[in-house]
């Protein structure tokens, strides 16, 4: 798998689907085909978590009085904030839970959203001292240096201290619904210069590594909640029909040793 597709299939099933690639392709230098090939792969993962993730809590046993598991769970399995919203919204009407989950996901999904920053950061500190070694001269971190980076913290700075201080987060609806017009956009333009053929024949590769890490970070979501005791009842009923059995085999074997026992004893008589 090519370096710059396997990072940006990387970061964004890490962190945050396509926005995380966006964020990145600049500073690896990606080119349109790249970027529309791990943005492929996560949007298919996106799907399919959004419409199989709900049955898998439920299969699994999450709390269905409390958004809180299946609010974690999606926030940190699910690659893209979109599906997450949609994973986690379809929870809470199954069960009529309001936003409790809604909430939880999404808090954890922009918390997860940060890591855009030290990210972006190390790849660009990487590229410079690539070039270097490839160039033979030293390139300035300036020239590879993520500056949308202080545009993102500048924004969330502003957004906090605004909320916080007590204007309203209507007000700052119509710069999202900018936002999302020209992430849109952005989507859009690099639609139209991909070749899908190419993708398609192309593609095997970096769908297999995009279902390991889709794999991965699930089965390390709920590793995660067991050990940190966020349990559910999969895991506490497996637990006490564990007990259950042991307790259960004891008794049997106590059973056959009285039996024995009786045996022995009237054998005697």
């Amino acid at each position: 798998i090519p370096g710059n597709i396997s990072t940006l299939v990387g970061v964004g099933s890490s962190i945050c689907g396509g926005s995380a690639i966006a964020a990145t392709a600049p500073v690896i230098d990606a080119d349109e085909e790249e970027v529309a090939q791990a943005i492929s792969v996560i949007f298919l993962f996106n799907i399919l978590a959004a419409l199989i993730f709900p049955a898998l809590g439920a299969a699994i046993g999450f709390s269905t009085t409390s958004g809180e598991a299946f609010g974690i769970f999606a926030g940190t399995a699910v690659n893209d904030t979109s599906s997450v919203t949609a994973a986690a919204s379809t929870w809470d009407s199954i069960y009529h839970l309001g936003t409790q989950t809604l909430d939880k996901a999404v808090t954890v999904k922009l918390t997860r959203t940060l890591a855009i920053i030290p990210i972006t950061l190390v790849l660009a500190v990487r590229r410079a001292r690539k070039a270097e070694s490839e160039n033979g001269g030293k390139i300035s971190l300036r020239q590879v240096f993520p500056f949308f980076i202080l545009f993102f913290i500048g924004a969330s700075v502003i957004t906090t201290v605004a909320v916080a201080a007590g204007v309203p987060a209507e007000v700052f609806l119509p710069m999202k619904d900018l936002s999302k017009f020209f992430i849109v956009m952005a989507m859009g333009a690099i639609g139209l210069q991909t070749d899908v053929v190419k993708l398609i024949k192309s593609g095997a590769k970096p769908i297999l590594m995009g279902l390991s890490c889709w794999i991965g970070i699930t089965l390390v979501s709920l590793g995660l909640q067991h050990v940190m005791n966020m349990s559910f009842s999969f895991f506490d009923s497996c637990v006490r029909q564990g007990k259950g059995g042991i307790m259960q085999k004891e008794t049997q074997k106590q059973r056959r040793k009285e039996t024995e026992k009786e045996r022995s004893r009237n054998e005697k008589i």
